[in-house]
């Protein structure tokens, strides 16, 4: 907790007499601010979503291009999984993508003469050439086939780590923390639905703020009104088909 930064001036004994309530007052303020963080501690300890947040933060999104020491041309496959990687780094990236081949292993020969078809297969899906960055890190080992690695930069939800278990769930002593004998939450509870959570979000920014609507149909608000003015139906007719029931298909 940070301390308060107090400036004492002089003043009348009137208005000692009233800054009393304020000093009170102030005392309060601080015992209440050293006491925020047990509050939410016990919050936490009966909700999973304050025990484990899903957090929103920039982190890299990888591909792996396994590259042969013979290879000399792309397959098919390998170029159209690059061209959606770069699609994907335009839509949720800043629309730079960084080519990281390797140095000094098996492969190098290899991965330099298809570093031309990998940075073509970017820009058809949709990356900028200027956008695309080359740089190299090192293997020390001669006889390892590296691979090559693209990366860019987005926003991504986690949450976790999971797995943790500091507490008995079963039974123990009474004098120890027990989640069963004090009704609250395990430690892990609910920290997987957050994590599957966080990592089937297609937009982090979903978790942040709500998107925005869409304008209202002026046509068929129109016609809404103009039957409502006139007495009539403003809904649509349903009609089910050939007359069908529910109760028939279940008797079958």
């Amino acid at each position: 907790m940070q301390p308060f930064k107090i400036r004492y001036v002089r003043a009348s004994a009137g208005l000692r007499r009233r800054a009393v309530p304020a000093a009170a007052l102030l005392a309060t303020l601080l015992l209440a601010g050293c006491q925020s963080q047990p509050t939410y501690n016990a919050l936490a300890a009966n909700d999973y979503r304050l025990r484990h947040p899903i957090t929103v933060r920039e982190a890299p999104r990888t591909m792996d291009l396994p590259i042969g020491t013979g290879s000399r041309r792309l397959s098919p496959q390998m170029a159209a999984a690059i061209s959606s990687f770069g699609g994907d780094a335009r839509s949720q990236g800043g629309g730079t993508v960084e080519i990281v081949a390797p140095s000094g292993s098996a492969n190098e020969a290899a991965v330099h003469s298809l570093l031309p078809q990998i940075r073509k297969a970017l820009t058809r899906g949709g990356v900028a050439r200027k956008r695309i960055i080359t740089r190299s890190y090192p293997v020390h080992d001669t006889e390892v086939a590296a691979p090559v690695r693209l990366a860019y930069m987005t926003m991504r939800a986690t949450a976790g780590p999971c797995g943790q278990w500091p507490d008995n769930i079963t039974g123990g002593s009474p004098t120890k923390h027990n989640p069963q004998l004090n009704n609250t939450l395990y430690s892990n509870f609910g920290c997987s639905a957050q994590a599957n959570l966080a990592a089937m979000v297609e937009n982090p920014a979903d978790l942040l703020y709500p998107r925005a609507s869409a304008p209202g149909d002026q046509m068929r608000r129109g016609t809404v009104y103009e039957k409502y003015r006139k007495g009539e139906k403003t809904a649509s007719d349903y009609k089910e088909g050939d007359g069908a029931r529910i109760s028939d298909a279940v008797g079958n």
